[in-house]
């Protein structure tokens, strides 16, 4: 059901730290534009943890409203907290998103028992396809596949795992035993996780350069094995340059730097992108010709 090159949406903000819709509206069409195939509001990259409740409804709502079915909209609605993540998931659905995409709680690191127990409460809560998302360097837990298997079997609208991991031996595991669609939710790893079998990306990178992480999944997913490693390779300083801080600084900096938002800034506890790295961002949008 979902497939391709997805993009986790940075959230704008104006220059006071209000959400910027309009700047929104203007980069969700870009992505439609350049062939993006689906789109991930109030993700990690959007800074969802920092927004409040009546900003997430904002920031999904206009995401709806503006891709008007062209492509998937898949919100992320995952929290620390199952009730509150029920909650998201709900309202989410109302504003009629096509999918969810739920991250694994971050901070309590509940067991895989848990873990089963939470994603399996947000599955009976909606109609919705859920997409389980593991990214352990920021929740401090990881999915095993074995849960991810428990999952597949027991909730019918758990279809897909967000991967970023970053361990290529879970993935195939995963791969073996479940039926649910894989995405690569590392940019770095896109090409060895479809080559894998992955079915795309969700990728932080789509933001700057939607056009080729699109050429780059439609390559692997064709099995184009030369044209996919000879993209991957152009576009491994950029992604470096979109990970030399955390996530979303980077990102929203060089999305500032092309003119397709007019302030970087991210919300406290992120800080603006350093002087030094912003080099960095510099010199690789320049050398991708995205500047």
């Amino acid at each position: 059901m979902f497939k391709g090159s997805i993009t986790a949406l940075v959230t704008p903000m104006d220059a006071n730290g209000k959400l910027d819709l309009k700047s929104l509206d203007k980069l969700v069409e870009w992505q439609i534009e350049q062939g993006i195939q689906g789109l991930v509001p109030c993700g990690s990259t959007g800074e969802s943890i920092n927004l409040t409740d009546e900003e997430r409804g904002a920031v999904i709502e206009r995401v709806v409203k503006v891709a008007r079915k062209r492509v998937p909209v898949i919100a992320g609605t995952g929290t620390s907290s199952t009730d509150t993540t029920v909650a998201y998931s709900k309202a989410a659905e109302k504003l009629g998103v096509d999918g969810l995409l739920v991250v694994t709680p971050a901070y309590n690191k509940p067991q895989q028992e848990g873990l089963y127990r939470h994603f399996g409460a947000v599955a009976k809560a909606t109609k919705l396809p859920v997409i389980l998302y593991n990214v352990p360097g920021r929740a401090a837990v990881n999915l095993l596949p074995e849960t991810c298997a428990r999952l597949d079997t027991d909730f019918k609208n758990i279809v897909a795992l967000k991967d970023a991991a970053a361990n290529l031996e879970q993935t195939t595991q995963v791969l073996i035993k479940t039926g649910l669609d894989v995405l690569s939710g590392d940019d770095g790893l896109t090409l060895p996780m479809m080559a894998l079998g992955a079915k795309g990306i969700i990728s932080v990178v789509s933001n700057v350069a939607p056009k080729a992480i699109r050429e780059l999944s439609d390559a692997c997913a064709a099995m184009k094995i030369v044209e996919a490693r000879e993209m991957h390779r152009r576009l491994t300083p950029l992604v470096s340059a979109m990970f030399i801080e955390t996530n979303p600084v980077p990102a929203k900096a060089a999305l500032a730097m092309m003119g397709k938002i007019p302030n970087e800034f991210p919300r406290l506890p992120l800080a603006p992108l350093s002087d030094k790295s912003r080099d960095v961002v510099k010199k690789a949008l320049k050398d991708f010709g995205l500047t």
